[in-house]
């Protein structure tokens, strides 16, 4: 089991690692196993890298953000500037009719809401925005609809967690209630909990993910 100090060093060094990430600027304190990223970064964008970073290192069991993104001046842009590029890129990039997503922009914080067929459609809209000039955080109130039977979700899940070698399939439990899904048990990594969450995302009528799994070490 990795120390306090390891853990530490190690996120220091992931952070280093990922060139889109300004290490220099980001302090981490470790405790518990629960990571805390303090400091300023330059974009959202750039605060969800760091986030991810965290996560991908072992013995990491949580990551608390309480990074501030500091825009640039040259990358400053009004409210309505951001909602007309977040609105343009959802039309060029993503599958979904026009306006099925209603953007939402109060002091660089883009909120999305609407209703989509499928999760990937939500996944794909977020990660559209997220990369615009000018957003310092995005907010996900997109919902799914429900399409399919409950037991027809629990069964496509754990197939897949079965085909995809989240090492026990067996040690994650999976409850379906409608179009939640509710993930728990014990994995052993960040990387393996993160597969099974985008496994259970990724089944058709499931609306949201309830993530109550365990990272061991």
């Amino acid at each position: 089991m990795k120390s306090h100090l390891q853990i530490q060093q190690d996120v220091l060094a992931e952070l280093q690692w990922d060139p889109s990430i300004h290490a220099s600027q980001i302090g981490v304190e470790v405790q518990e196993g629960v990571v805390t990223l303090a400091g300023h970064v330059d974009s959202y964008v750039e605060k969800w890298h760091a986030e991810s970073a965290a996560q991908r290192v072992a013995g990491v069991s949580a990551v608390a953000v309480e990074l501030t993104v500091k825009l640039p001046g040259t990358s400053a842009r009004t409210d309505t500037e951001i909602a007309h590029a977040a609105q343009n890129v959802l039309n060029w990039t993503t599958t979904m009719p026009k306006d099925t997503v209603k953007v939402l922009v109060e002091g660089g914080w883009v909120t999305l809401s609407g209703t989509v067929d499928w999760s990937y459609q939500k996944r794909a809209a977020t990660e559209a925005v997220r990369h615009l000039q000018g957003v310092v955080g995005v907010s996900d109130q997109i919902s799914t609809q429900t399409r399919v039977a409950t037991l027809d979700v629990k069964a496509d899940i754990e197939a897949a967690l079965k085909r995809r070698a989240v090492v026990d399939a067996r040690a994650i439990s999976v409850r379906v209630n409608g179009g939640d899904v509710t993930l728990s048990g014990t994995v052993h990594s960040w990387s393996e909990r993160d597969l099974a969450r985008q496994t259970a995302w990724q089944a058709a009528g499931v609306s949201h993910v309830v993530d109550l799994l365990t990272v061991g070490h």
